[in-house]
């Protein structure tokens, strides 16, 4: 029986990111990385130590007049030939290499160490370590700590560990996505006039697409870049046969100064006679900038917030009327990729800014 592997807090963030990453955690086969963040955040007496799956919560309880969130998650995309980690210097930058160093054990890392070094911060802190984020919705960790512990999520501010090459990424943009289906009458291709070829009668949902203008919208001060894209396409029954159906994949990445239901409306306007299935749905989420413990933070990391282009789990908190940032190590571009690869003085970078915040 292999023994539950172990994290050293007492090392520097960077090392303990190299601990999390060499702890293979993909979606669902979470337990073992949880149970060794629990085992390493017990025993401290600032520290209250909440278990819910595999999502472990530590909360201080200092009588603050403030509470502020702070979460990541312990699951990675799938490993492709990129564990176990290794250092290496591209270009005279010093790089940790490896799947989940950037998506987001480096922000989990740092979040673990401050955890059980600040025993006296400034405001009260939750920290939330949670599972199943990489895969549908409805697993999500985090929304089930929101089911089952609603009293945890009380707070005046929250913040992502999302990687945002340490800086501060405000919001984030709604997803939508629809499949659009045309249709048509079988008939063999050898007599193709008596039938209506619906992959044929497709190509003007794809005109609409490729002549789409996305929006860049302002919200609170932050620019949002939409994006409307297929993402896919099906249809056909045989090499000899008209198709009668084909469905277009559609992905609509919104600004969060629309809600789901608007943009829906907005793809109903602009494939008004097409049939429309809507498969997934996440609301945006508003910077929430102009709130003072925001204001605090910015000043504490001292760089101009920008907007986050993906959805991330600050929608949730933003939906629970809490306003929440993305701020984590890692290149988002470098997030899932088989070079996946986090630059170390940009995991110093964000515990600098976090520990300068929350009172060293």
């Amino acid at each position: 029986m292999n023994a539950t592997p172990t994290i050293d807090l007492s090392q520097s963030s960077n090392d303990i990111t190299r601990q999390l990453c060499d702890i293979e955690s993909v979606s669902a086969n979470e337990r073992a990385i949880a149970d060794a963040v629990e085992a390493a955040v017990s025993g401290y007496d600032h520290l209250e130590i909440i278990r819910d799956g595999d999502c472990v919560v530590a909360k201080t309880n200092l009588g603050r007049a403030q509470r502020v969130i702070i979460a990541g998650h312990l699951d990675t995309v799938p490993v492709n030939n990129n564990l176990p980690t290794r250092y290496e210097t591209i270009d005279g930058v010093e790089y940790l290499w490896g799947r989940g160093t950037v998506d987001m054990k480096a922000g989990v890392a740092v979040q673990l160490k401050l955890a059980v070094e600040l025993v006296a911060p400034t405001v009260d802190i939750t920290w939330m370590w949670y599972d199943h984020e990489e895969v549908d919705s409805d697993l999500n960790g985090l929304g089930r700590l929101a089911r089952n512990r609603p009293d945890l999520f009380v707070g005046d501010f929250a913040i992502l560990g999302e990687p945002s090459n340490s800086a501060i990424e405000g919001g984030c943009n709604g997803n939508v996505r629809v499949e659009l289906r045309t249709f048509g009458k079988r008939a063999h291709s050898a007599r193709s006039w008596v039938g209506e070829n619906a992959i044929h009668k497709a190509a003007n949902i794809l005109a609409i697409l490729a002549d789409y203008t996305p929006r860049q919208v302002e919200v609170e001060g932050l620019v949002y870049r939409e994006g409307l894209n297929a993402v896919g396409i099906s249809g056909g029954i045989a090499g000899n046969v008209i198709p009668d159906e084909c469905m277009v994949h559609v992905n609509y990445r919104f600004a969060p100064s629309r809600s789901s239901d608007e943009a829906i409306e907005h793809l109903r306007e602009l494939f008004p006679n097409v049939d429309m299935t809507v498969v997934d749905r996440a609301e945006g989420a508003r910077p929430g900038l102009d709130a003072q413990l925001a204001q605090d933070f910015m000043a504490a990391v001292g760089a101009e917030p920008m907007p986050k282009y993906g959805w991330t789990d600050v929608a949730r908190f933003s939906a629970l009327g809490i306003p929440a940032v993305n701020y984590g190590p890692g290149d988002p571009l470098k997030a899932h990729a088989d070079d996946e690869r986090v630059a170390i003085d940009q995991i110093t970078e964000c515990e600098r800014g976090l520990r300068a915040w929350l009172g060293a």
